[in-house]
């Protein structure tokens, strides 16, 4: 028989600060960074985080914020709750949209709360990142069971895990591509966030990773490799807008620590490019489905630098998907298909 409740639907992001104070900062690096599927090394998770990285990081980073901060606030909240109130009005009254984020504010347990007293019947999670990784999408998912097994019943879920090649969304970063001259850029260059090589090998049963040709094509063996969907979002770009191999790049942002992280980085592909002589490069960032830190500061500031410092000119970052009309329906369609 069909459900009589309505069904609920939770965004979830990473999270951002309450505010771009170093207090607020502190807090909010502490949870994300006391995640075990963050960082899955016990001294440094409990040692190195809390007595060097949280007193040195809290400050710095909060002259970041500082920078990206709007009259609205942190922007990933603001595209974040104007996301939620467009996929709301798609979806009509047969739903119940909340948004949360995995740290911080508004969190999974007070959206769940939300939804569970207006007694939905069913409830489909949507971590918003479109390449599966366990230190992101993982820890959502994590968490929401968590929070529901709170509860003496539980709503018929649907956890969706990952979204890396979905056409709406392919269709709409290109778009954003388009608003710039491709013929205009030396190079277009595709950065991702970043992670350590051991969380790949840790979900790689099969010993597929790290070989020769592993992540050209998704197989049954990378199926849930976080490099092989963003090599895959990427051939799907790419084929979009016609970009030839020669002309684009792969790479991975946002290194923390010293061990070795999943490669190439962001940082040395931008160093060998202004040193080949390449003046304009675009960047695409579709890890991110909205600006952040990590693409307004970290690539169109921080990177710029960089690239001007080996000679290079402009680092052009294509905008996000943010609030655009066409992210919204397709997340809606995402959800109710």
């Amino acid at each position: 028989m069909p459900s009589k409740g309505k069904t609920g639907v939770l965004l979830v992001n990473l999270g951002t600060p309450d505010a771009p104070t170093r207090s607020a900062v502190y807090r909010y690096l502490k949870q994300f960074l006391s995640d075990p599927r963050v960082i899955d090394v016990w001294p440094v998770r409990n040692i190195i985080v809390p007595f060097i990285i949280l007193p040195i990081r809290s400050g710095s980073s909060a002259k970041e914020y500082k920078k990206l901060w709007t009259e609205e606030g942190s922007p990933l909240k603001v595209y974040g709750y104007r996301l939620s109130e467009g996929v709301q009005e798609h979806l009509g009254d047969e739903y119940i949209v909340e948004l949360a984020m995995r740290y911080q504010s508004p969190s999974i347990k007070s959206a769940i709360k939300n939804l569970m007293d207006q007694r939905v019947s069913r409830l489909i999670v949507l971590p918003l990142f479109p390449q599966y990784a366990s230190a992101s999408t993982g820890s959502v998912q994590e968490e929401v069971m968590k929070q529901l097994s709170k509860y003496w019943n539980m709503p018929d879920l649907k956890l969706i895990d990952q979204f890396y090649e979905y056409p709406p969304m392919i269709d709409v970063f290109a778009e954003r591509g388009r608003q710039y001259n491709m013929d205009e850029y030396d190079h277009v260059m595709f950065s991702y966030h970043g992670l350590p090589e051991r969380q790949i090998t840790k979900g790689d049963p099969c010993n597929h990773c790290f070989k020769e040709g592993c992540c050209n094509e998704i197989t049954e063996a990378n199926q849930t490799c976080y490099k092989a969907h963003c090599e895959a979002t990427t051939r799907a770009i790419v084929k979009k807008l016609n970009i030839a191999k020669e002309d684009y790049s792969v790479c991975f942002q946002s290194r923390l620590g010293r061990d070795p992280w999943v490669q190439p980085y962001t940082s040395d592909v931008i160093e060998k490019l202004a040193k080949e002589g390449k003046k304009k490069i675009l960047v695409f960032c579709p890890a991110f489905i909205a600006d952040c830190l990590e693409t307004t500061i970290e690539v169109s500031e921080e990177y710029q630098e960089l690239f001007e410092e080996h000679g290079g000119e402009k680092l052009q970052l294509v905008e996000g998907l943010n609030d655009h009309p066409n992210w919204i329906k397709a997340v809606a369609d995402l959800v109710r298909d």
